[in-house]
């Protein structure tokens, strides 16, 4: 979805003025009694319905509300006044909540919901909205409840309808013991940001093999923060590790991988904590501009070498064919041909192999904001002589996006109890 996926961070410089918000103007939307409700009672106005989710994305062009169920205990109030600032959106995460323990019952439940009366183009996501208010600073911001976020193309719902199927979504989670979610319905084209899981692991007979591991979980995979994931600044992920239990001492399915400090931050003399729920967040991806480009040269390169290899197998059949026909072959000539033909068949397979790897990594990861795999958590300055023991520091964890990693892990991750 493309709002979630681009909100990584509070990044904005600030709260934008109503008159920049929007391609309808303050004056406008004022002119129409916007900041009355508009129909039924739950009903947006014009104002809520274009800003709404302002700060969601850094260009502006956020979706708009069709509706949400916390109308009544969150009512909208339009800013007001020459400056007057618009309260901004980020995207978070759901962690450790309700939903989170019964969500692989209740979201296929949640979407045959939705696709009884949508059937097309929506999208369905959970979130929690971390919000700062007008003109505010960071440090004021709240995260509010979970949100059941809907995503549906324009005009293909109303809000009579948005309105009954959240009902029954509220009901279906009451039913599995969720209470406090709330369900809102947003407006636009939507569109993938999040490639599928990371490329499994093969085995080493497949042709595949060893040009696929910059897109694996394998150890030492190249990675890049988002913001030098253009320049020379790559490096490597060095080892993952399962944390046990987290800060409220329950079990954690978090899984995260060990880096060096200089690879994903800018200021060695610097520490980044990005702990808390409301941090800021600096995205992780896989493979910088020029590993990944390297990679498909890989991939282009072994191609050509399988289609030489078949096309000179192909000569040796047709020549070892024509002599045993003539008479003039032996029960020699019979083995080598077996041996040719399977050397052929191997190559054909081979390139076949190839040539949809090639495709599918070109059009699932080429867009290097596909390639998003987690950020950046944690780092300590890095700093030399630690204790003075002559010990370099020089390292940083990442927390992974877990459905993206979890299903290709095999044996990669060891226990190294409460981070």
């Amino acid at each position: 979805m493309t709002w979630a996926g681009e909100a990584e961070g509070l990044t904005s410089p600030g709260s934008p003025p109503l008159s920049e918000v929007s391609h309808l103007s303050a004056a406008t939307l004022l002119s129409q009694e916007s900041d009355k409700a508009v129909g039924r009672a739950y009903a947006v106005s014009v104002q809520e319905r274009v800003w709404y989710y302002c700060g969601i994305t850094d260009d502006g062009d956020q979706p708009e509300l069709l509706y949400r169920t916390s109308w009544e205990k969150d009512p909208w109030f339009a800013p007001t006044g020459r400056y007057a600032y618009v309260p901004l959106k980020f995207a978070r995460p759901v962690h450790k909540t309700q939903l989170n323990g019964v969500w692989d019952t209740v979201g296929p439940l949640i979407d045959d919901l939705v696709y009884a009366t949508v059937k097309r183009s929506y999208s369905i996501n959970t979130v929690r909205f971390f919000t700062v208010p007008d003109g505010g600073d960071v440090k004021e911001g709240t995260l509010g409840s979970v949100v059941i976020w809907i995503s549906v193309y324009p005009g293909s719902t109303s809000a009579d309808t948005a309105h009954e199927i959240s009902q029954g979504i509220l009901q279906l989670l009451t039913d599995n013991g969720v209470d406090g979610v709330d369900v809102e319905w947003s407006e636009g084209v939507t569109s993938r940001l999040a490639a599928p899981a990371l490329l499994p692991i093969v085995s080493k007979r497949n042709a595949t093999a060893h040009i696929r591991r910059h897109l694996t979980t394998a150890l030492s995979i190249p990675i890049a923060a988002a913001e030098m994931a253009d320049a020379t600044a790559q490096g490597t992920g060095g080892f993952y590790f399962h944390e046990n239990f987290g800060k409220g001492g329950n079990t954690s399915d978090t899984v995260l991988a060990v880096t060096s400090h200089h690879v994903l931050c800018k200021f060695d003399d610097q520490k980044y904590d990005f702990r808390a729920d409301n941090s800021p967040r600096q995205t992780v991806r896989v493979c910088g501009s020029r590993r990944f480009q390297r990679g498909l040269d890989e991939i282009k390169a072994s191609i050509v070498d399988h289609d030489h290899d078949a096309s000179a197998r192909a000569g040796d059949i047709a020549e070892l064919e024509a002599k045993i026909a003539s008479g003039d072959g032996d029960g020699y000539d019979a083995k080598i041909l077996e041996t040719a033909r399977w050397h052929l068949h191997k190559h054909k397979k081979a390139l076949v192999e190839l040539e949809n790897l090639y495709n599918e990594i070109n059009a699932r990861w080429g867009d290097i904001a596909h390639r998003t795999i987690g950020v950046l958590e944690y780092s300590p300055p890095l700093s030399v002589d630690v204790d003075n023991e002559r010990y370099t520091q020089d390292w940083a964890t990442i927390r992974l996006d877990s459905a993206r990693f979890r299903p290709n892990f095999k044996g990669n991750v060891i226990d190294l109890g409460a981070f």
